[in-house]
């Protein structure tokens, strides 16, 4: 079954109903009319037709395309397959994925009054405009999926010559993978190994930014030994520093393991980059993954204008 749309709905006030009309037209804000259009992130909103039939079954009730204040009422596409940056295209226009799901308004939700519940909160799918256009009832829907690149790079002079196995870049991406996998991002991890080279280094961290990647890691070089050149030529790279993380992880375990105190590490902002610079010893790794990977969700939405509220 191809997807496509079965409702396009509009309202003039938040937290009612939409109505379906026969067409939307779509600016750079949003859907013109349309309570929640605006400059912000959730520009236009939808819903599948099989999320709401799932969610009427055990509720007894039928709902119309609408009335849980979507402006797009889908059918023949999976939504719980897209994900965060995906887009999405309606004949000439083209939308952003920016958020899945959201907060529960409770009270101030038509439905929620109504049935006590809400599908919204958990199946709705948010966008932002990337090109206007008109949408009718009918249009043909692609999902074209994005995949959010992040990169990992271990340095290491006797790893990259083979005398022993790059560990801690093996780990690095099992951990990043592990973090995304459940989440509403679609990562794609790429790694590399090379020597303690400032060049080497210097070139792949500009490849990464001009590919578009949005995260980037190293590991090794950040001590205090005659080849640790990492935190030295990744600091004059950063448009922005990011002291504190690495500042509380240096603190936090050199309380009990003074050695911690003398990681060089850095972090920061390259671009639209994030960057972070790990020791090369797997245990480290894992410390300071522990920290970090928390904290990425949030600061991919920090970055993008996304409030996810």
């Amino acid at each position: 079954m191809k997807a496509s749309i079965v409702s396009v709905n509009v309202s003039e006030e938040k937290g009612t109903i939409k109505q379906p009309v026969a067409e939307i037209v779509i600016d750079a804000n949003g859907v013109i009319g349309d309570a929640h259009a605006g400059a912000w992130h959730r520009q236009l909103s939808l819903l599948s037709s099989e999320s709401i039939a799932r969610f009427a079954e055990p509720s007894g009730r039928t709902f119309q395309p609408g009335e849980f204040a979507e402006n797009l009422t889908t059918a023949g596409l999976d939504l719980g397959l897209v994900r965060i940056p995906d887009q999405l295209v309606v004949g000439e226009a083209k939308l952003e994925v920016s958020q899945i799901g959201k907060a529960c308004h409770g009270g101030g939700c038509a439905i929620f009054r109504e049935v006590g519940k809400c599908v919204m909160p958990k199946e709705g799918i948010f966008c932002r405009v990337l090109k206007p256009g008109t949408i009718r009832p009918g249009d043909a829907l692609l999902h074209e999926p994005r995949t959010l690149p992040v990169f990992a790079i271990t340095l290491s002079d006797r790893a990259s010559s083979g005398v022993y196995q790059d560990k801690s870049g093996g780990l690095l991406r099992q951990r990043i993978e592990a973090q995304f996998k459940d989440s509403h991002w679609r990562i794609g991890v790429e790694s590399r190994l090379i020597p303690d080279e400032a060049d080497r280094l210097r070139s792949l961290i500009k490849d990464a930014q001009q590919n578009g990647c949005r995260i980037l890691f190293t590991t090794g070089g950040t001590g205090l030994g005659p080849r640790d050149i990492t935190p030295d030529v990744i600091r004059p790279l950063l448009d922005r520093e990011l002291p504190g993380i690495m500042e509380f992880i240096r603190v936090h375990f050199g309380t009990t393991l003074p050695n911690a105190l003398l990681s060089r590490g850095v972090a920061g902002v390259i671009g639209n980059m994030l960057v972070y610079t790990l020791p090369g010893s797997v245990k480290a790794v894992n410390e300071y993954l522990d920290v970090i990977l928390p904290t990425l969700d949030h600061s991919l939405r920090m970055m993008d204008g996304l409030d996810g509220h």
